[in-house]
This record gives C-alpha cells, sequence and structure tokens, in this order.
C-alpha cells in the first residue's frame, strides 16, 4: 500500500483552490435512476421460466411468465434447501490422506466413487417455493409485459385492457399484485411436485441431478379460506416451509399479497406466512408500494453509468437491477440461480448451490466500485457465520490447523462433492478471503478488517502453512494441486507440481495477511507470513513469450471457460501493468495465448472475465467486444447469464442453455473496471476505454480508500472528477488531465503533492474534491 511521499512540492501546472462550489455536477444523464431504454419490453409472452420477468428483495424472489392464461408467478425463497448429508463423506476413506494415496495409485474410479458421484444424490440441493397461477374472467389474450428496473416491478398487459402489475417487496417479505380489471381473478397455488411420479431419476453426470420428486417428499397440507390459499410442505430433516396468498378486492381493482415462511423462524409457518399477508393487506397497496419505491430509490443512488455503446450501458443496469433484487446484508448469499430457482419441475442447475471456484466470486465482483457495499456485506457476513463448520470440516477431511471452506457447499457451508479436483481443493479460502479483503479496502471500516478481514486471512494462512510442504529446491508446494477446470475430473487434473492457480492464491493470501497484520502492530506475525511468502515459488512463465502457464512447462492446451491460471493478473492484481514493462509483456502474452486458443470451449462468463482482464491491460477495446458479445450471445431475453452460444454466430460449442448469475454480475464489474481502477493503489479514471467512447461519465463509483469517484469525459478529453473521501486518508490520483493545466477544488496547496503524473491529496472524512481541466 501506498504512503505519503516524501518530496518538495515540484513545480507543476496546477491551481490549488481552497474554496469548493458545490455544483449539480454532469447534468441530466447522471440522476442514477435507469431509464425506460434500460429495462426490458415483451411483444410475446415468455412461455419457459427462464425467460421470466425476474422481481426478488434478497430473501424472496418471483419470476413472472406466461401468456395470461394463466399468467404464472413463479416463487423462490433463498434459504428453502434440502440439507441432508452426503453420506458418502461419513466413511473412513473419505480424507485427504486417503485421497492423496489414490491419486498416487491411479484410482480414478474410486475417486469418482466417493467424491464425484454424490454430487448425483438428490440432496442436498436448493428447493423451489411453488408457483401462482393467474386467469382473468374470459381468459383475454397476452398484448405486452415489461420490467420498469427503477421501480423494480413488472407490468402484463391484456388485450381487453387488463393490466397486472406485480413486484416483490424491497424491505418485507411479501410479494404484491395488483390487477385492473372488472373480471373474475381466479388464483390457484401450486405446490412443487415433491411427491411426484419420478421420471428423470437423481444420478451422477448430469447438469440437473433429475426430478424434484427424487427428494420423495410427502404431499404439501394444504389449507385455504374465502380469500386466501396455502399450503404447509414438509421437507428433509423435518424442516418445513409454508406458502400463503391473500386477496381483497376494492371497485375494478384486485388485489393480493404472497409470503413464504420456514420453521427455522417460527414453529408455525403457515401461521407466519398468513400472518405477513394479512399485515401486508391491512397496510394498503399505496403504502406498501412508496416502501418499496424508497428502498429502490436509494439504491439506484447510488451509483450510475453512461457509455456511448448502448447494449453496454443496458447490460449493466439490468445486471445491478438484478444484484439489488438478489443481495442483502441480511440475507442469504447469492447461489448459482439466486431467488430464481429453476421451476421446471427439476433439480436446479448444479443443484443452485454455493460454487466457490468462481461463481460466488464473480457474483460480488460489481459491489465493490459499483457502491453496493451493503449487497456484499451479505456474502462475507455467512462466510464469517459458518466459518466453525468449515473450519470443522478442514479438520476433519485435512486434519491439519487453521481454515479451508468446501468449494462445493450447501447453505450451511458443508461439502455436497462433485469433481473433487476442485470441490477439494486446498486453496479455496484464499479466494474467499479476498473478498473480505476487498470490503476492507473499500470502505476502510477498521472494525471490519481488525474483526473479521484479519482474522479469515489469518487462519487461511494457517492452513496454507500447513497444507503446503517444502521441496528440495527449498520452495514450497502442493502435495496435491488442480487448475478449476482444466482437464475435467480426469486424473491428469491433478498436477505433479503446484498451479498458478493455487500459487497465486497462497502467495497473495500470505502477502495480505502480512500487511494487515502490519496495520494491527503484529510485527512479528508480518514477519512469518512474509517469510513464508518467500519460501513459495515464483509464478509459472513460459521462458520465451512469458505468457503465464497452467503450471511449470504446462502451458494452456487448448480453448478453456475457466480462465484459473490467470488469477494473478485479475482479480489478485499481483501482476500489474503499473509494475512497468516486465508485467505488461506478461500480461500482454497472456491475453494473446487466450487469443490464440480460441473461445470454442468458452461459456458466457468466460467473456465477462476477459472483459476484466483486458481492462488490466488497459485494452478498452477488447473489453467492449467482450462485453458486447456476452450481452447479445450468452444471455436469454431477460438477461439472464445461459452459459451456451445463443445467437448462432459460433462464438462457443456450449449451447445449452442452464441459467447463473456469475457470469451478469462480473459484466458489470467489467464496465466499471474500464470506467474506474483503484487496486494498485491509485485512482484512475477512464483507464480502459475504446478510443471512440468520446463522450462517457459515471457518478459515485467507489475507489480502494472509501473515496466516491464521479467523472465526465466529453469529445475525448476528461474534464472533471470530483472525489469525496469516506473516511479521509491519503488520496493518490493519476492526473487525468495528462500535460493539460487543470484547477483543484476543496483542498488546500500545502494538501496536495504531485509525485510523478500522480496527485497526493491528504483528505479528512467528508472533503469533496474536484479536479477541473484547465485554469480558474
Amino acid at each position: 500500500m501506498k504512503g505519503v511521499p516524501q518530496m518538495n512540492r515540484p513545480n507543476y501546472r496546477m491551481l490549488a483552490s481552497t474554496v469548493f462550489a458545490l455544483s449539480v455536477f454532469f447534468g441530466q444523464y447522471l440522476c442514477g435512476q435507469p431509464q425506460a431504454r434500460h429495462g426490458i419490453h415483451y411483444e410475446t409472452p415468455a412461455t419457459v421460466w427462464d425467460e421470466a420477468l425476474p422481481l426478488g428483495n434478497g430473501l424472496l424472489g418471483a419470476l413472472v411468465w406466461g401468456d395470461g392464461n394463466p399468467l404464472r408467478i413463479s416463487l423462490d425463497r433463498t434459504d428453502l434447501w434440502d440439507l441432508r448429508p452426503v453420506p458418502q463423506f461419513q466413511t473412513k476413506d473419505y480424507s485427504y490422506k486417503t485421497m492423496r494415496q489414490w491419486v498416487g495409485e491411479g484410482r480414478i474410479k474410486d475417486l469418482h466413487r466417493l467424491y464425484d458421484d454424490p454430487y448425483g444424490n438428490p440432496g442436498p440441493t436448493k428447493i423451489p417455493a411453488g408457483r401462482i397461477e393467474l386467469t382473468i374472467g374470459g381468459k383475454p389474450a397476452f398484448d405486452n409485459a415489461s420490467l420498469d428496473l427503477a421501480g423494480a416491478q413488472t407490468t402484463v398487459r391484456l388485450k381487453d385492457g387488463t393490466n397486472v402489475l406485480v413486484f416483490v417487496h424491497a424491505t418485507e417479505p411479501v410479494g404484491v399484485i395488483e390487477i385492473e380489471s372488472s373480471q373474475a381473478v381466479t388464483l390457484k397455488l401450486l405446490a412443487p411436485p415433491f411427491a411426484g411420479q419420478i421420471t428423470d431419476e437423481a444420478g451422477p453426470g448430469k447438469i440437473s441431478a433429475g426430478d424434484l420428486a427424487s427428494l420423495r417428499y410427502k404431499a404439501p397440507v394444504e389449507k385455504r379460506g374465502d380469500d386466501w390459499t396455502g399450503y404447509l410442505q414438509e421437507g428433509w430433516g423435518g424442516f418445513k416451509f409454508a406458502v400463503v396468498t391473500a386477496w381483497k378486492r376494492t371497485g375494478n381493482k384486485w388485489r393480493g399479497v404472497w409470503s413464504v415462511a420456514t420453521s427455522n423462524e417460527s414453529n408455525d409457518p403457515l401461521q407466519t406466512a398468513e400472518d405477513n399477508c394479512m399485515k401486508a393487506l391491512g397496510a394498503g397497496f399505496d403504502e406498501l408500494r412508496a416502501g418499496h419505491r424508497k428502498w429502490w430509490d436509494s439504491y439506484w443512488s447510488r451509483s450510475s453509468v453512461r457509455v456511448p455503446n448502448a447494449i453496454i450501458e443496458r447490460q449493466w443496469y439490468l445486471e445491478m437491477y438484478k444484484f439489488g433484487a438478489a443481495a442483502r446484508a441480511d440475507t442469504p448469499p447469492i447461489t448459482l440461480q439466486g431467488p430464481w430457482t429453476a421451476d421446471n419441475m427439476k433439480i436446479p442447475p448444479w443443484k443452485g448451490d454455493y460454487h466457490h471456484d468462481l461463481n460466488t466470486e464473480l457474483c460480488y465482483w460489481p459491489a465493490y466500485s459499483g457502491n453496493q457495499l451493503e449487497g456484499a456485506l451479505g456474502f462475507v457476513n455467512w462466510l464469517w457465520d459458518t466459518k466453525g463448520t468449515a473450519k470443522a470440516w478442514t479438520k476433519r477431511f485435512f486434519d491439519l490447523p487453521g481454515l479451508n471452506v468446501p468449494m462445493t457447499a450447501d447453505l450451511n457451508q458443508e461439502q455436497i462433492g462433485g469433481w473433487h479436483q476442485y470441490t477439494h481443493s486446498a486453496t479455496t479460502a484464499g479466494w474467499l478471503a479476498h473478498h473480505f479483503y476487498l470490503h476492507w479496502r473499500y470502505s476502510m471500516d477498521k472494525d471490519f478488517m481488525r474483526e473479521r478481514a484479519y482474522l479469515w486471512l489469518r487462519e487461511a494462512s494457517v492452513f496454507f502453512e500447513a497444507v503446503t510442504k517444502k521441496g528440495p529446491d527449498g520452495k514450497r508446494t502442493l502435495p496435491l494441486s488442480s487448475s478449476p477446470e482444466i482437464n475435467d475430473n480426469r486424473l491428469e487434473a491433478w498436477f505433479g507440481t503446484i498451479t498458478n492457480y493455487d500459487l497465486a492464491l497462497i502467495r497473495w493470501t500470505f502477502d495480505k495477511t502480512a500487511e494487515l497484520a502490519d496495520k494491527l502492530g503484529e510485527t512479528d506475525d508480518a514477519r512469518h507470513w512474509r517469510r513464508l511468502l518467500a519460501e513459495m515459488p515464483e509464478l509459472a512463465l513460459d521462458r520465451q513469450s512469458r505468457k503465464m502457464l497452467v503450471a511449470k512447462d504446462y502451458p494452456l492446451a487448448a480453448s478453456h471457460r475457466h480462465f484459473s491460471h490467470l488469477m494473478a493478473i485479475h482479480p489478485l492484481g499481483i501482476i500489474r501493468w503499473e509494475n512497468g514493462a516486465e508485467d505488461q509483456a506478461i500480461i500482454k502474452a497472456s491475453l494473446a495465448d487466450l487469443d490464440e486458443k480460441g473461445t470454442s470451449w468458452w461459456t458466457g462468463y468466460s467473456f465477462s472475465w476477459l472483459a476484466n482482464l483486458a481492462t488490466r491491460a488497459r485494452d478498452g477495446k477488447k473489453a467492449e467486444k467482450a462485453l458486447e458479445i456476452f450481452s447479445t450471445a450468452f444471455c436469454l431475453r431477460n438477461s439472464f447469464h445461459c452459459n451456451g452460444d445463443q445467437s448462432g454466430k459460433g462464438y462457443s460449442n456450449f449451447r445449452y442453455r442452464p441459467f447463473t448469475l456469475e457470469g451478469n454480475f462480473a459484466a458489470a464489474a467489467g464496465l466499471q473496471e474500464m470506467l474506474l481502477q483503484s487496486y494498485s493503489g491509485t485512482i484512475r479514471v477512464f483507464p480502459a476505454i475504446p478510443a471512440a467512447w468520446e463522450d462517457v461519465s459515471f457518478k459515485t463509483l467507489r475507489a480502494e480508500g472509501a473515496f466516491l469517484v464521479t467523472a465526465e469525459r466529453t469529445k475525448g478529453l476528461t474534464e472533471r472528477v470530483e472525489i469525496t473521501a469516506e473516511k479521509g486518508g491519503i488520496c493518490w490520483i493519476e492526473n487525468p488531465f495528462g500535460e493539460a493545466d487543470c484547477t483543484i477544488e476543496g483542498a488546500p496547496g500545502n494538501d496536495v503533492k504531485k509525485k510523478d503524473s500522480e496527485f497526493v491529496i491528504m483528505t479528512e472524512p467528508g472533503q469533496k474534491i474536484r479536479l477541473v481541466r484547465g485554469k480558474n
């Protein structure tokens, strides 16, 4: 990290002013609210669940779809899980020691039987809540449907003039429906077919592990009254959840609400759900809508962007809408599908679980510079709350001290299996540690750093010290090392030498643990972790081209969806453009290697990640192209990332469409990285935008150091930058004006220094600084 530069204040072409004039900055484009053009509008109905219009509040989710005969609302709640244990993981052979032995003996069938195949068990898995079906009087035909991002509400219009408005309340555990029609409204509430006939048994090797009926629950207990209906569903191990809908009609307006409650919050979830509904109906529609809109107005006020590429700008708003609908500080973190579990009678794709070798991490990338730290807290809070479970698993499986985390996990952070090279990776805790560190750097919350970030990083480092072993060269390595998901789950996916994926995570964790120890005055601890860092080998590079390898003497052999070997470039930032020619050569050669191998075996998230990687090479054109391809080829018409290429343009051989969210949120982060970077300790505005982007602006994106940054570029020139120092401290910012004169307002001259191409500004909490092209 950077400190105060020791230097005399040199002469430079800048005027400093102690007067800061607050102004309406950047005009109408930065009002924060998404515009109608950013939303979704259907002239033909969504006839499948994964093209539905999504709503959510972090706890409840809903998907609105159908042609009106009926209109369907698929229901979800993010803590609905089948949490049955994996019996294979309770056996004596389930241990790191035995895994190492079997790998050494080449017993791949035994490894698959014990570790991989259990992922085909029906549970544990995320489960859906059910569905509401609405039919209007004479069954009028569909006219159009839309999703308003600003108001987080869906409107469906039918040919007879009927309007249906649906939203999931932003802060209350209810969904709301208003139908303007004098015709009769029929509501049917359908439980998921947990007790139905099984046509597709659960089993290994499937994206979806079979029918929901494979879970073999009892049929639900249904209840109803004159103006409400509901059911109580018992799941695995005595877990129960209830869904209730209630309604009333006033004149030509039919208004209904729904709620989902669980046995984890009360002994009578059916009564709890009914109480939630009656409270909402009693509050009235206008009050519900006002409270809902107030939360979303606040959410959208935190940041906004304006770029000349309409496709990418719209996609950013769609992604940040979904993030607002899926993430809260006090709800479960985002799973593969978030609050939109599949409504197709199947166990959701990849069990709707937590994948920590890419998926959860990418989901939260946009939260930091996107100035949505509260949503990101839901992730680190959950990681912290389930740390005891992860530590117990670490001790039981590895028989080592410290902290590691199962790569595939259920709601309680229990290991649920899958390809063993990754689900039982030794370095998963390192990637998760990165999010604790990011939250600290973007918030500068010293209590969080001391009480959570440092402790998480330190316990991960304790484990890394224990699991690594010194080789004959005196350097540490891993007995078993892998690189997601190179060589799939074949025996060759275990490497004889440490991979760049594992190495980057271990090196980064040792380094940042030492950094935080220094900040806390733990000098002996810091010295210890730096000594261990010095015992790790350097990252593996091709001797001639300088590209990053998968492992020593093992280059990337072919197109691959997961850029795990490039972790040191992004997201970890160990190899940085700012470090000079050597690192720049590595970055350029590594991206050229991806180009050479092609995209034939990429999924959608690969293009999102490529955009982020390209920004670290200052290649805005490459980033723009990657985000365009992602948005137009790998998203369904409701913006859901569906992994496979839907365009028919040959971007990828993957043509399937399982919906997962990580590609969506990584795309939003990619645009933010084009507009603002601070990972090196210096704020850089517009560091990676295409030359053709002449008019660009953003409002209150967040930089490391807890600085809120607003900037405007007109006719190819940065005109002004505004910085708010949330916590105060030293602000390093690369001069955004080049050789042009500039004025700095809001900082006394003796608080501003210049070092090479950077301004160094001493700030106080709440201080606002404005840098403007030209002299005052």
